[in-house]
């Protein structure tokens, strides 16, 4: 059950629109964009991921590293090397090590009508640190107050973690550093309070009991989290049995938290949902989506890099409607608008944890 209002200018921001950070790097992939209105403008904080031109005989990478130029190093490596494994076009490993293909950072677009959006020529965000080595993806955006706060996964030699940082204008940020240790992702900031402390949805993995379910805990601090909860499981024989994670910050309404989250199936084929989380205590779950809200029904959400894949981390909410910004295919980024009275009368009621 698709209900989504997809923008006819999809996709509104592609590689080819993506100036990148350096003349011997390519722009592979614009997507997952966190999103918010500042100064009364819709603005998206992109994950760009580049690649170095390719040189004949060879496998080039990059990592971060603010002391090279545009905070990017080079690395290469021969393709008659037998010490070198690269079957995936995601991630290849030499004598042992792990590396990925590709390197993303996070950069600003803004617009005035939602839909048109100009493209920052340079990253707002790159890696700093052994932490954040293979670059920063995926952030979402939350506000408190004035103040803007950043979930991201953080991604190393180490693993990816969810790591934190606090802008107020846009310009300068705040750097908290890991907060949730590898692996974990897909970690969501309510914009309030709940019972005096921070609040924050995530996804750990689960490695032979568990899986990747949606979590809850909370924070005196932003810094140091704790009584963690399992909020919603993977549904054997449906849309998300795979995995869940969740998307931007849970939206508050009259009935409770409303979240749009992600699941993917075994064929790794990515949809979103919704579910809706109690007010005071949002470990439970008072409804959820049977259907998806969003599949991948359009050519360029059904091909690109990573084929079949609706994502979401990023939504700005004007009374009734959502407008979602999505990835497409881990490609592009696109749109689209929902009714929130729509998508929760979607919701199939929950008589036991989810």
């Amino acid at each position: 059950m698709d209900i989504a209002q997809r923008f006819d200018e999809n996709p509104i921001i592609t590689p080819a629109g993506v100036r990148p950070s350096r003349s011997d790097l390519r722009v592979i992939g614009v997507m997952n964009p966190g999103a918010f209105v500042y100064k009364g403008r819709t603005a998206l904080l992109l994950r760009v991921a580049q690649q170095p031109i390719q040189a004949e005989g060879f496998l080039r990478t990059a990592i971060s590293d603010p002391s090279a130029p545009a905070g990017v190093r080079m690395l290469e490596f021969h393709l008659n090397d037998r010490d070198l494994i690269a079957s995936d076009p995601r991630i290849f490993s030499y004598r042992g090590e792990k590396y990925l293909t590709s390197l993303s950072h996070l950069r600003l677009a803004w617009s005035n009508d939602g839909v048109r959006f100009d493209v920052d020529d340079l990253p707002a965000i790159i890696g700093e640190g052994p932490m954040e080595e293979f670059g920063v993806e995926d952030c979402r955006v939350a506000r408190l107050d004035e103040t803007f706060c950043l979930t991201y996964t953080a991604v190393s030699r180490f693993g990816a973690g969810v790591a934190l940082m606090t802008t107020q204008d846009w310009k300068s940020f705040t750097r908290l550093g890991m907060i949730l240790p590898p692996h974990n992702k897909d970690a969501a900031l309510f914009e309030r309070k709940i019972a005096g402390r921070y609040a924050l949805l995530h996804r750990p993995m689960g490695v032979e009991v568990g899986g990747p379910y949606i979590w809850l805990s909370t924070s005196d601090d932003l810094q140091n989290w704790g009584r963690h909860q399992c909020v919603a499981r993977t549904r054997p024989g449906m849309w998300d049995e795979e995995r869940i994670g969740a998307g931007a910050a849970p939206i508050l309404t009259d009935k409770g938290w409303l979240l749009i989250y992600h699941g993917a199936d075994f064929d790794h084929r990515y949809c979103l949902g919704a579910m809706l989380l109690d007010i005071e205590n949002p470990a439970r779950v008072i409804a959820r989506s049977r259907q998806p809200i969003m599949e991948p029904i359009m050519e360029y959400e059904r091909n690109g890099f990573f084929a079949n894949v609706v994502f979401s981390n990023g939504h700005v909410v004007n009374g009734d409607q959502i407008t979602i910004y999505y990835g497409a295919s881990d490609s592009l980024v696109c749109g689209a608008r929902f009714s929130m009275a729509q998508v929760l009368s979607s919701l199939v009621e929950q008589k036991e944890h989810s």
